[in-house]
């Protein structure tokens, strides 16, 4: 069931970009910062980093009109932190799955590059969801992965290279081929690929070792 949140009296409504304080403005991470008990920033320690900029890039690209919907989602980023190396791919492959059908032609096929290549860096029981979804992906465009398997058997990426940033890049390309698709209703794909992406951070970091994911380490207060 998804949270209902009720927004503090003197707190602003959501909006672009980031605030130097409440006064100005909030956007998504700024709130977890505050409910969080934290210093006001768009970078709270309370969250994993790539799920924190996977946030703030949705809350930059929705309308104004539409923002407030992911405002219920904002205590469920509260403490999830866990292993980097796990929840960085499963983030960024979630992104990118949930991009690939409806971005333009020039992103796709960087898109199913990432979705062929981002399981790798995963534990064998770890993302069923995810995985699934990316297969979908892949299946809905199925030009895109012939082109993508054909370049990455003439040029292989390195587990190295993945780790290197690729995963925060993605997250980019995803967002934007996601807002700017030739589809009715992108903003409505943005905030399911929000709720997806905590959902199955959420199942992740429920697991018991030893997938090495630590414990959640702050609980939203009742």
């Amino acid at each position: 069931m998804t949270p209902t949140m009720t927004i503090p009296e003197g707190m602003p409504k959501l909006s672009r970009g980031k605030h130097r304080s409440p006064k100005t403005g909030a956007c998504f991470m700024e709130f977890a910062s505050y409910l969080a008990g934290e210093p006001w920033s768009d970078h709270p320690q309370c969250t994993d980093p790539l799920l924190s900029h996977l946030a703030r890039c949705v809350n930059d690209r929705l309308p104004d009109s539409r923002r407030d919907e992911i405002a219920p989602e904002i205590p469920r980023v509260i403490g999830l932190r866990g292993d980097h190396r796990i929840l960085a791919p499963l983030i960024a492959l979630r992104a990118a799955s949930a991009a690939l059908p409806v971005a333009a032609m020039e992103r796709q096929n960087a898109l199913a590059v990432a979705v062929l290549t981002l399981p790798q860096l995963l534990p064998a029981d770890v993302g069923q969801a995810v995985r699934d979804a990316a297969r979908a992906a892949l299946d809905a465009v199925p030009q895109a992965e012939d082109w993508a398997t054909d370049h990455l058997h003439r040029h292989p990426v390195r587990e190295r290279d993945l780790r290197r940033g690729a995963a925060g890049r993605v997250v980019e390309l995803a967002v934007a081929g996601i807002a700017e698709a030739c589809v009715p209703d992108p903003w409505s794909l943005l905030t399911r690929l929000l709720r997806d992406t905590l959902t199955d951070v959420e199942d992740v970091l429920s697991t018991p070792e030893p997938l090495g994911v630590v414990e959640r380490r702050a609980t939203v207060a009742a």
